[in-house]
């Protein structure tokens, strides 16, 4: 199940980079996913669910302009990469999943 749990939060961080984190955040924040004493529990703190959600909520927007680079970029697809990276990792510690080759 965490395998599975992990894949889709990576296929929502493949589509909106900063959606997955921000759904991490606030599941960690409101404790539903026990990040505590791990190298992510900054995702659970106080403040940070409601900054992820507004640059999630900034992302959505720009990716509406015209002038906005495809997410083919190289930059884009890595960020992309690295998002879903981060938030499988925190679904992968709850769930007591060894994380290796993170990066």
């Amino acid at each position: 199940m965490v395998y599975l749990l992990a894949l889709l939060i990576s296929i929502i961080a493949g589509l909106r980079t900063m959606t997955a984190i921000a759904a991490i955040s606030w599941a960690a924040y409101l404790g539903y996913l026990n990040l505590t004493g791990s190298w992510l529990a900054l995702l659970g703190y106080r403040f940070t669910p409601w900054i992820l959600s507004a640059l999630a909520l900034g992302e959505f927007v720009t990716d509406q302009l015209l002038f906005t680079l495809s997410r083919k970029v190289p930059v884009q697809f890595g960020d992309r990469i690295l998002s879903g990276a981060i938030s499988g990792a925190a679904i992968a510690i709850v769930g007591g999943v060894l994380v290796v080759g993170l990066l």
